[in-house]
């Protein structure tokens, strides 16, 4: 069941839904022990017994899994070492950690297309390997940082005697290869598509092409000089596709005789039918010129007057002299450039594998998007996430790439996006961060990128790993820079309304230390600024019902910090609220309640329940910190001063102080710890603030907070607390409204 269903909604298309194949491929990539386990001497991924895995799904695990930016290294190539059993034949590698190791054992495969780019820990050892099993190879393609025919040494030109032993190829790409005179390619008689892209004539000539019977595209891209081939070109008839572009005019594309030379290879080529003059001055100065038989058509292009009446199905004119790409009598179908936007979506699209050129062609889109608009959103979607995904590495592309994913993420067309391509303009957005976290352009891009999501609920499936890059960000850039405020802004909106397990993940990798050095870094600056109040929220939400973050909040010397943010910065509204809710959370925790009763914290907290910070926010949150130290006994309140019975009048005094209709800046996902201090009949100051707190919520905020205490159970306990004799007469009153807005608030959604 590989089929696909396509649903409307709101009249928005959703993207295809996946299949069962990739559903599959990615339980597969996310749960390999499934499938293998690993070998405990060398942790090579080793096969279970038993288990077969068909061709068809073993060729697209494998590109899956390198999708999903993991690393096709050779201990996961090692799943593939029993060719019977999990057996290969399209393989594709990009940004490979792969050696000749893993490299002898996919091609034990005798694959039938192997396309290699990005492989640099791959030798010439390989080239050996490969011809000894290329008996049914019919696709070969090494593209670029692939050392298969190079030697590895950094501007290494120095060929090596290589043969094309490859009988049954029909599709080879070389790209920088230096090419030697005795290079044959005769033999090659299945051969029909030849690129090669940068490749070094060491003498070589194209005569070696001549007689090859069925060679229909030929790429040379950045080749040159090629003048002294001209002849030779126009005796390949067969050619149906000819590329002599470059992507640097500067020195190089530049002919003595332009018209003539295009005119005649163009005259003697009758089945040409795609031809790519990027970057040259083949098409002259733009002078028409009319068809000189029929003399109906004009031709812009000189050389190319003999195709008035007969238009190229695609011409390349991407930066050609003298702007030849703007002129209006072009005779082609489909043409690449940069003179509005179907040139230069045509332009990216087919410039997909040569990554220089590409990065100027989403420049000129990322110009368009942000000063004129674009009206084909999708395609220019596809173009940027092809050549973000198929060039990793190159960090000129990234940083174009995903300013111009922000324009077109931005635009009005993302509420069309569905799931599935959110995930990919996500996914991708996070590789180009992954690959260049020392880039503050690309973190600035990928960060502003992100922001246009809805956090966290849009980026929840890469949750861990976009939580390592930002925390990267806030660390480990300069101080005070865009990247780290922009980084703490979506760090603590992840944080905020997620559940415990990822709240502790946030805690593991070690994002309360982070905020703590954040504060520590501007107290000793004596500055504020919005880091340090977002390093507190973000603790705040952190903490939120997670014993160990208090922890590690306590012994990492925050109390020190907020002792020194309460002296340097006491006006501030949001600092004091944020770090009392923090505080609020860790008093939560009966096992560290004991570290704040010292008379310097508690004389802090009692001070601030006469606070009219924010509101009523602060005040609150001291008097929940102190009642629930209250809340352990008279027997653990081990200081003098402040009295325990001092702090409870108080505390009582400032709850009373509040208005009942006050709305709040809190979001309570559990009532549990506020339940716990419900039943605290001992002490009813305690529970006066527990049950101020329901009473308030449930009038303000009746839809979300009356079902809240519902769930949690909390009607009974406050039945319970009607009946009991210990409570004095205000908490029971409270204890009624409580009452009465859940059930007002169910006559409501009845009546609703």
């Amino acid at each position: 069941m590989s089929g696909r269903v396509r649903l409307k909604e709101n009249n928005i298309l959703d993207e295809d839904l996946p299949s069962l194949l990739e559903i599959v491929f990615k339980f597969l990539s996310e749960n390999l022990s499934v499938v293998c386990d690993e070998n405990k001497f060398d942790h090579n991924l080793e096969l279970n017994e038993g288990v077969y895995i068909p061709n068809e799904i073993c060729d697209r695990l494998l590109k899956y899994y390198q999708d999903c930016n993991q690393d096709i290294n050779n201990h996961f190539i090692y799943i593939f070492r029993d060719t019977t059993r999990t057996p290969l034949k399209y393989v594709s590698l990009r940004n490979s950690s792969i050696t000749d190791e893993g490299m002898e054992i996919l091609l034990r495969h005798n694959l039938i297309s192997l396309s290699m780019w990005y492989c640099d820990s791959v030798t010439t050892n390989s080239w050996r390997t490969l011809l000894e099993h290329s008996s049914q190879l019919k696709c070969l393609e090494l593209g670029q940082h692939v050392d298969l025919l190079k030697f590895s040494e950094p501007n290494e030109k120095t060929p090596i005697d290589f043969q094309l032993n490859l009988p049954q190829l029909r599709r080879l790409t070389l790209n920088a290869v230096v090419l030697q005179p005795t290079l044959q390619f005769s033999h090659l008689k299945e051969l029909s598509y030849l690129d090669l892209t940068s490749c070094i004539f060491a003498e070589f000539s194209l005569e070696a092409l001549v007689s090859l019977p069925n060679l229909a595209t030929l790429i040379l891209f950045n080749v040159w000089p090629l003048e002294k081939e001209f002849k030779t070109l126009c005796r390949l008839k067969g050619l149906h596709t000819l590329d002599i572009s470059v992507s640097n005019p500067t020195g190089f594309g530049i002919y003595k005789d332009p018209n003539l030379l295009l005119a005649t290879l163009v005259e003697n080529l009758p089945l040409l039918t795609h031809l790519d003059i990027s970057g040259t001055n083949l098409a002259g100065t733009g002078v028409a010129q009319f068809e000189t038989k029929e003399k109906v058509k004009s031709s812009d292009i000189p050389g190319l007057v003999s195709r008035a009446n007969r238009p190229l199905q695609f011409l390349g004119l991407y930066n050609t002299a003298h702007s030849a790409c703007r002129r209006y009598d072009i005779p082609a179908v489909t043409i690449s450039g940069e003179a509005n936007e179907e040139q230069i979506l045509t332009s990216a699209l087919v410039y997909q594998d040569r990554p220089n050129l590409l990065t100027k062609v989403l420049n000129d889109l990322y110009h368009l998007l942000r000063f004129e608009g674009c009206k084909s959103i999708h395609r220019a979607l596809d173009v940027v996430l092809n050549a973000m995904d198929r060039h990793l590495r190159v960090k000129h592309m990234q940083i174009s790439g995903s300013a111009t994913l922000f324009y077109i993420v931005k635009g009005r067309d993302k509420s069309k996006f569905g799931t599935p391509l959110k995930n990919h303009i996500i996914r991708t957005l996070l590789n180009g961060m992954s690959q260049h976290l020392s880039d503050d352009t690309m973190m600035r891009n990928g960060c502003l990128t992100l922001c246009q999501f809805t956090i966290p609920n849009d980026v929840l499936f890469e949750y861990e790993r976009l939580v390592r890059i930002l925390l990267h960000g806030v660390s480990d850039t300069e101080q005070e820079g865009f990247v780290q405020r922009i980084a703490i802004y979506l760090l603590n909106s992840l944080a905020c309304q997620v559940d415990g397990r990822q709240k502790l993940f946030l805690g593991d990798l070690g994002a309360i230390s982070t905020m703590l050095s954040l504060i520590n870094d501007r107290l000793t600056r004596n500055v504020f600024d919005d880091v340090m109040e977002v390093a507190w929220s973000t603790m705040w939400n952190v903490t939120d019902e997670t014993a160990i973050n208090c922890k590690r909040f306590l012994d990492g010397n925050g109390m020190e910090y907020f002792l020194g943010c309460l002296r340097s910065f006491p006006e501030k509204d949001e600092l004091l609220r944020n770090m009392m809710g923090l505080l609020g959370n860790v008093a939560e925790v009966n096992v560290l309640r004991h570290r704040l009763m010292t008379s310097e914290f508690i004389t802090v907290f009692a001070n601030l329940l006469d606070s009219s910070s924010d509101g009523i926010e602060v005040s609150y949150n001291a008097a929940g910190v102190l009642a629930h130290i209250a809340s352990d006994g008279a027997e653990v309140w081990s200081i003098e001063t402040p009295s325990r019975r001092e702090v409870l009048n108080r505390m009582v005094n400032a709850i009373e102080r509040w208005d009942l209709q006050t709305e709040r800046n809190i979001n309570y996902r559990s009532f549990e710890p506020i339940f716990g201090l419900v039943r605290c009949y001992d002490i009813p100051e305690c529970q006066h603030w527990a049950i101020w707190a329901l009473a308030n919520l449930t009038k303000v905020y009746p839809s979300k907070y009356c079902r809240l205490v519902e769930a949690e159970h909390g009607i009974e306990l406050l039945y319970e607390l009607l009946m009991h004799k210990g409570p004095y007469s205000r908490i029971k009153e409270l204890a009624r409204m409580v009452l009465d807005h859940c059930a007002q608030n169910n006559q409501m959604t009845l009546d609703g």
